[in-house]
């Protein structure tokens, strides 16, 4: 069996312009420690992660610990956003029809069809590894909603203020077979897009 820890990461300078870029908050450093506690009685045999700042130093200090370097990977992005793409009144309409996207944005299926290439191909390189994969709230959810297609908007809003969060996903070759959430901080999401939710 091939386990993968998915992390979203703590919580971003949300007023910080470039996307790839954005740092953690002060909070959001402290908080990924909670990374690392959870991550250190494991058997850890590799990280994966977006290539985006929030995402490496959240598990950063859990690579430092086994000793691993983080492998990136830009298939593992957050979805691209176009201007007003992020805010609550396009939730719905992206989880309704997962083809739709705002003009310069992604949709949820242009993100989940990246997201589970790269997906399968860290199982098909590591069968009956444990692995820890640096992800992102929406990128999370297509890979969620692709094994569950029950998974949609409101359980994406369910975790959306959830910085770190860690979810456990088990395989069986590219199968899934176990799902189990571990741990998370409660953070509210500080975006732009909260003056918009009617």
């Amino acid at each position: 069996m091939t386990r993968v820890y998915f992390v979203r990461h703590a919580q971003p300078e949300h007023d910080w312009e470039e996307d790839r870029t954005r740092p953690l908050t002060e909070e959001g450093k402290k908080d990924s420690a909670i990374v690392l506690e959870f991550l250190k009685d494991k058997k850890i045999d590799a990280f994966d992660c977006s290539p985006y700042k929030r995402s490496m130093d959240t598990i950063a200090k859990a690579a430092d610990f086994f000793t691993k370097e983080i492998i990136t990977d830009e298939r593992l992005v957050e979805r691209e956003k176009g201007p007003n793409g992020n805010n609550h009144g396009m939730f719905p309409k992206r989880w309704a029809d997962h083809n739709y996207h705002e003009e310069g944005g992604e949709s949820i299926a242009m993100v989940q069809k990246r997201n589970i290439e790269t997906l399968n191909e860290i199982l098909s390189d590591n069968t009956d590894k444990d692995i820890v994969i640096g992800t992102h709230g929406t990128a999370l959810s297509t890979i969620l909603n692709f094994y569950d297609n029950s998974f949609g908007c409101e359980d994406f809003l369910r975790i959306i203020d959830w910085m770190p969060y860690i979810i456990e996903l088990d395989f069986e070759g590219d199968k899934l077979v176990g799902k189990q959430e571990h741990c998370h901080v409660q953070k509210e999401f500080k975006g732009k897009q909260r003056a918009d939710k009617k």
